[in-house]
């Protein structure tokens, strides 16, 4: 059984604080997390903030949705993730925890600079323009460009 499943199956009463201390030792997973607090993003916006390869960033998402930290759904080619609506008491704790935490380390600062940046563009032609980009590295027959309606809006929404 996925580790998911014992969070949200009904098999523990809350989440695993042991599971939540294991996503939270590492410092890339430490800044998704905080980048995800501030709502849903794409993986090709959380790569280009925290500076990573898509492989990298891919595998600690990876790693958080295994254990139940993160939400993930695919939007057209593009896989999004967010922190879960409605969390274990134990992570909601936790992820107040890590935004009080990191307001004041420069490496979360300059992080929230960077997202704040991206917002700030227009989201749809930034979100678009760089997801497209992303696509087309890795698959050459990805189109130029996206015309399904609202394709790139819900990537940046504050």
């Amino acid at each position: 059984m996925p580790l998911a499943e014992y969070a949200y199956g009904g098999m523990l009463s809350g989440m695993d604080l042991v599971r939540i201390y294991e996503c939270l030792c590492d410092r890339t997973r430490l800044r998704l997390l905080a980048l995800l607090g501030g709502g849903p993003l794409c993986v090709c916006h959380l790569q280009e903030v925290l500076g990573e390869p898509q492989v990298k960033v891919s595998k600690h998402l990876a790693y958080l949705k295994e254990r139940g930290l993160v939400q993930a759904r695919r939007e057209g080619n593009w896989m999004v993730y967010a922190l879960p609506a409605k969390p274990p008491h134990e992570l909601a704790a936790n992820l107040a925890c890590l935004q009080d935490c990191t307001a004041e380390d420069p490496v979360f600062r300059r992080d929230a600079v960077k997202l704040g940046k991206l917002r700030s563009a227009s989201p749809r032609a930034q979100a678009s323009a760089s997801c497209v980009a992303e696509a087309r590295r890795s698959d050459p027959e990805t189109p130029e460009r996206t015309d399904s309606p609202g394709a790139a809006d819900w990537i940046l929404r504050d």
